[in-house]
């Protein structure tokens, strides 16, 4: 049976626990933040006790251990709490009629800043889950570092998975995959590269009105998307290094590359190449719509286009590169 962390002290200092973070609990959204940042009670539970060291201001919880905030719940097999007074309090100053441990303890006076778990680590809402071997939420930066094997993120409409490190910055609407890093939409489309850099918008924003900004192409029909730990949409991802495009019929590459889930563009610069088939594409930059499929080379100053065009591939009128100058080689193929 569970062991709930505030029954284990007195009851002031139960009282307390619940009091961690002052604010009302709030009904989870439809598509609920993973941020534990906001405030709120903070509710732990374990199956093999919890240890409270008050000379550390630490609280250790052993066996499924869990916190719950705000309806995001944070599991592991072992969960670190670390605690200080709240900015104004005196922690020598006990509230009138408390033992004098409520003014040293997890009580009311003070503030959780930083959640560490250790082992089988999940991170989760009602609609979004990400699982690692080590997690780090850090409330004074505002972000969360979940480190180890098998690292994923899984919402309603992607999959988010990176071999070295995933971050999530709440309060910068921002979540950064480092490592072998690859985006995998419900539509079948995929992105990777070195570091996938993902931005949301605000909350409640809508698309339409986020593309009559002048940084981002104007908005094109289609279903909203909800994504990780915002509630919101997804504005677009930057992507740096060994960039790769896929969609069911093409394989984009690039040095670097941004796309927007608002229009369904990408665009990839330096070193790129379009792949369809046997067909292939060369050049400095190329806009992809991730919608109809279409690849196109764009013309650079002072750089030329090059491709393989093979016959009879239908492929190939999916594949346009203005100004490339085809010849033919000795096996009859365009070039």
């Amino acid at each position: 049976m569970a062991r709930r962390f505030a029954p284990l002290l007195t009851p002031v200092l139960a009282a307390g626990l619940m009091a961690l973070a002052a604010g009302p609990l709030a009904a989870p959204a439809a598509a609920q933040a993973l941020d534990m940042t906001q405030g709120g009670p903070v509710d732990v539970t374990s199956t093999d006790g919890i240890e409270w060291r008050q000379a550390e201001q630490v609280v250790i919880a052993r066996g499924n251990a869990r916190a719950i905030r705000e309806g995001v719940t944070l599991e592991g097999d072992r969960l670190i709490a670390r605690y200080r007074p709240r900015a104004g309090q005196n922690p020598a100053a006990p509230a009138p009629g408390a033992p004098s441990a409520v003014a040293e303890g997890p009580s009311g006076g003070n503030e959780i800043w930083r959640l560490e778990a250790e082992g089988h680590v999940r991170i989760s809402t009602a609609t979004d889950t990400a699982v690692g071997d080590r997690a780090v939420y850090d409330m004074d930066q505002g972000v969360m570092v979940l480190t180890g094997n098998g690292l994923k993120l899984t919402t309603p409409t992607d999959v988010l998975t990176a071999r070295d490190s995933l971050e999530y910055w709440p309060g910068r609407r921002m979540s950064v995959a480092r490592g072998a890093a690859v985006v995998v939409t419900s539509d079948n489309r995929r992105i990777q590269a070195d570091t996938l850099v993902g931005y949301f918008l605000e909350q409640g924003q809508t698309a339409p009105a986020a593309a009559q900004r002048p940084a981002n192409a104007a908005a094109t029909p289609g279903a909203p998307r909800q994504v990780p730990g915002a509630g919101s949409q997804l504005e677009r991802v930057e992507a740096f290094g060994n960039v790769e495009i896929r969609t069911p019929t093409e394989v984009v590459r690039g040095d670097r590359g941004v796309y927007s889930a608002v229009t369904g563009m990408a665009r990839l610069l330096g070193g790129v190449r379009i792949t369809r088939g046997e067909n292939q594409l060369n050049g400095q930059e190329a806009i992809v719509n991730m919608r109809s499929g279409v690849a196109r080379l764009v013309n650079t100053p002072g750089q030329r286009v090059q491709g393989l065009i093979v016959p009879n591939q239908q492929s190939r009128d999916a594949l346009q590169a203005p100004g490339a100058q085809p010849r033919q080689n000795q096996q009859g193929q365009s070039r």
